[in-house]
């Protein structure tokens, strides 16, 4: 679980401003959203041996290669939420004086956060994939690293438990962030 938090932390914390960018910007948006469609057709369990090689062994290779699957969806999530937002609501706004920060703050984040959280809640539960990837690969204490002494001892109930286990985490952080969706709409429309 550490691992996956440290990594979606990471993933969300640079998915958001750089989705924003994209959302307000056509040349960001024909600059990166080719590099960005590009590298998710690399396999996170071809990544692995690489961050291990650049970055050592550990909590943080780890943590990158949660980051680099938790980034797509949220940032794809940000592009459509702020993408879809009603021109005249942004433009009535702009007419009542509000700039760029209020806009962003008041407006356009509470409007999009439906579609961004979605993104989080996708992004959380890949988060916990790449945790068990980067444990086959850097090795580590986790589930991950469980799953592979189970396999090297074909030990077939502890597969399947600690598979079971796994999707039982992905299905709280699910839930988790669905709640907050909840929370966050009520204080909305407040």
């Amino acid at each position: 679980m550490r691992e996956a938090m440290a990594g979606s932390g990471m993933g969300v914390g640079a998915a958001l401003p750089l989705g924003y960018l994209i959302a307000r910007s056509r040349l960001a948006a024909a600059a990166l959203q080719p590099y960005v469609a590009a590298s998710q057709a690399v396999p996170a369990v071809a990544v692995a041996p690489l961050l291990t090689l650049w970055l050592g062994y550990g909590l943080l290779p780890i943590a990158v290669l949660c980051a680099l699957l938790v980034f797509f969806p949220v940032l794809v999530n940000t592009v459509l939420g702020l993408r879809t937002l009603d021109a005249d609501v942004l433009n009535a706004a702009r007419v009542d004086g509000v700039g760029g920060w209020g806009l962003l703050w008041h407006i356009e984040l509470p409007l999009a956060l439906p579609s961004i959280l979605a993104g989080v809640r996708g992004g959380l539960t890949l988060s916990v994939t790449g945790a068990v990837v980067g444990e086959f690969v850097v090795g580590g204490e986790g589930l991950g690293q469980l799953l592979s002494v189970q396999r090297g001892e074909a030990d077939t109930i502890g597969l399947f438990s600690t598979l079971v286990m796994l999707a039982l985490l992905a299905a709280v952080l699910y839930g988790v962030v669905r709640v907050a969706e909840r929370l966050v709409e009520r204080y909305v429309q407040r």
